[in-house]
């Protein structure tokens, strides 16, 4: 007896009555189809267990419906949501992601390039914490579509520019200590050589001044709670302390109420702190952290219609999306007296 054959797309078609047409829409552009024949096709692709050959597609097409992803290779929490993002959006989209993760992108651009050429690839997305990663998106252009996500990159041309606002993430924080009553706001930044660090410290900074307040120092931080930890050492032995503390990210956040907790400081009594990325965990900090929330699943979406646009011979808009302050314990108004 002959192995059984596996169901193609007129199977899908004749179970669930409808067009092979329909069935190709239902797969690719399901916006396009009645919501009730999506259901009917979806069930008879599920009862049938039909799989798109997407080799064939390509030959038949010219289309891989790939995408390649050059990320750093870290496991910092903005590049790798953003990558999660990404794929999430690609698979929605109908297209898969081929990921090169480098420690430094701009070492070798053309051999990324090349590795993604041999594999036909679409177009490509570049996550870009730093200029370096900028650098190596700029190296790739040319070939195919490159959309680069990287806050406050200057001279983004030939690249199609896709970002959060990490500037105005950082204002409405700083703005929320500042409606709160607190007049002594200190922040611990990122690495200086972070696209995001560098957003957030000014717009903690453009929020002071827009304000009257004065602008302190930045701490020196990092990404790591052992850094946030250091950092609040410092202020606990320095000449005074401030009110309130905006940090770079959540883990920096971490790092300080730990420190804060060892020394007897209350929060938000002694001083408020507010974080950056609402991690996983945030809001069981003790107290609840309040933070910035980044908005991942509306960066996959802007680059896959980007990219999309772009595919089609378009120009995309750089998108911008705004980050969403969530408040939480974390943060009160400075003590009387």
């Amino acid at each position: 007896m002959g192995a059984r054959r596996a169901p193609v797309m007129s199977d899908v078609a004749a179970r669930a009555g409808v067009s092979h047409q329909t069935v190709s829409r239902v797969l690719n552009h399901p916006e396009l189809v009645h919501p009730e024949t999506q259901e009917r096709v979806r069930a008879a692709i599920a009862e049938l267990g039909y799989r798109r050959n997407m080799s064939a597609r390509a030959l038949a097409t010219s289309r891989t419906r790939m995408i390649g992803v050059v990320t750093p290779a870290t496991r910092s929490f903005g590049p790798t949501y953003t990558t999660v993002a990404i794929q999430d959006a690609a698979r929605e989209a109908g297209y898969a992601i081929l990921t090169a993760g480098t420690v430094d992108a701009a070492a070798s651009p053309h051999d990324v390039l090349d590795f993604f050429l041999d594999r036909g690839v679409e177009g490509v997305v570049v996550v870009a914490p730093t200029e370096e990663f900028a650098e190596a998106a700029r190296g790739l252009a040319g070939s195919l579509p490159i959309i680069v996500i990287a806050t406050g990159l200057r001279s983004p041309a030939p690249l199609h520019v896709v970002a959060i606002d990490h500037e105005q993430g950082a204002r409405d924080a700083t703005r929320h200590l500042i409606d709160l009553g607190h007049r002594h706001i200190a922040h611990v930044a990122g690495p200086s050589n972070w696209f995001d660090a560098r957003a957030r410290l000014a717009g903690w900074r453009a929020e002071l001044e827009a304000a009257g307040l004065e602008v302190p120092e930045p701490i020196e931080g990092g990404w790591d709670a052992t850094q946030g930890y250091a950092a609040a050492q410092r202020l606990l032995s320095g000449p005074t302390m401030p009110t309130a503390v905006f940090t770079a990210n959540d883990l920096l956040a971490l790092g300080m109420m730990r420190a804060f907790h060892e020394a007897g400081v209350r929060m938000p009594d002694d001083v408020a702190i507010v974080g950056y990325d609402d991690i996983s965990g945030s809001d069981f900090y003790e107290p609840p952290l309040t933070t910035v929330r980044q908005p991942f699943q509306e960066v996959g979406h802007q680059v896959m219609e980007a990219l999309l646009t772009a595919l089609d011979g378009g120009s995309p808009e750089p998108g911008l999306s705004r980050p969403e302050l969530i408040v939480r314990a974390s943060s009160g108004a400075p003590a009387q007296g």
